[in-house]
């Protein structure tokens, strides 16, 4: 696959920070969560992302780690399965009862107080797709630069290979993304997800909900 020309990388950097602007100061307004709240509605979810390891039935896939994502972002992805901009049966099953504060309030207990480290260094050689295309809005080293942005830092490959191939095929609806992962290819998925599952930045805390 040809590289994107310098005029695309910088139109591409342009269009992502606008969107940043955007989204940042949607992500400013968004309500503050209940944690302890959040653990009183989002019992269910615990039979999937309470355990260790869990994998998605059919396809079969990791189901994300959510502890140290940002609360934002968790919300923004409730949104999108209850309005079905994300394509999972079960997903929308749950996020189709709840309200908006129902959300800030199960997203602030599942990414619980440890906060990603911003400046932690890359781990190993980044793809060059990562450069181009990814790094913009997750940075080299996973950590989303805004709290719209999910931090794809230690997150399972095979689940961040699954989500690229969803924006690619138009399961998941994000403009966005849906332009990026459209010039990836298979193996391209594979380096991405491979480099962002490695990278390891610290914590400020290392408290973890009570999730058992």
């Amino acid at each position: 696959m040809p590289s994107m020309s310098f005029a695309r990388v910088r139109l591409a950097g342009a269009f992502v920070a606008v969107a940043t602007l955007v989204l940042g100061l949607a992500g400013s307004a968004q309500a503050a969560g209940d944690a302890q709240r959040g653990k009183q509605l989002g019992y269910t979810c615990l039979g999937c992302h309470g355990v260790e390891n869990y994998k998605n039935v059919y396809p079969t896939y990791s189901v994300p780690s959510l502890v140290g994502q940002h609360p934002d972002y968790i919300v923004a992805a409730l949104k999108a399965y209850r309005s079905k901009e994300r394509s999972h049966g079960t997903m929308y099953a749950q996020a189709s009862s709840l309200s908006d504060q129902d959300m800030a309030d199960i997203a602030a207990y599942f990414a619980g107080p440890a906060v990603l480290e911003p400046s932690a260094p890359a781990t190993g050689n980044a793809p060059a797709k990562v450069a181009q295309l990814c790094s913009s809005c997750h940075g080299a080293n996973g950590v989303g630069i805004t709290g719209d942005f999910p931090t794809l830092s230690g997150q399972h490959a095979d689940y961040l290979e699954r989500s690229l191939d969803e924006y690619r095929k138009g399961g998941r609806k994000n403009p966005i993304m849906a332009g990026f992962a459209a010039q990836l290819n298979d193996a391209d998925l594979k380096e991405i997800a491979r480099y962002y599952a490695q990278q390891q930045p610290k914590l400020h805390a290392l408290v973890r909900p009570a999730f058992l």
